[in-house]
């Protein structure tokens, strides 16, 4: 078993929304992008995606027909997770949580995983910082 976490900055004020599945997939993707728009209802929310096959899966391209005044996908090319800022938090999270780390189990690394997500919802300005971000 492995843990999935599904992310989105704000780069307007380096909120964080993250949500941890059991799995990666189209529907998981699309629970993610329901609680995107719990958060932010009344906002059109532009996401930067790389071209994972569950970003373009049929479920993904029928929810932005049903939600296309809530949400517009920008898709990078090929190869080129520097142009997202989301990877510079995972690689951020790697290295907290991760590297150099051993974790007896599961349980272990989800909880590890909880304390940065908390790290991180407290200091939106590193956040952006990190990111590149920052005005």
């Amino acid at each position: 078993a492995h843990v999935s976490l599904f992310g989105a900055v704000n780069v307007h004020d380096g909120e964080t929304v993250l949500y941890q599945a059991g799995a990666a997939n189209a529907t998981t993707f699309l629970d993610f992008l329901r609680v995107l728009k719990e958060r932010y209802p009344d906002r059109l929310i532009v996401l930067v995606l790389d071209n994972a096959l569950i970003h373009h899966a049929k479920m993904a391209r029928e929810f932005l027909r049903e939600e296309g005044r809530s949400f517009h996908f920008i898709y990078l090319p090929p190869y080129s997770p520097q142009l997202n800022p989301i990877e510079r938090l995972w690689k951020w999270l790697k290295d907290t949580v991760i590297a150099n780390v051993f974790h007896k189990d599961q349980n272990d690394i989800a909880q590890a995983t909880a304390r940065f997500v908390d790290y991180i919802h407290e200091r939106p300005k590193e956040v952006l910082q990190r990111l590149g971000c920052a005005v």
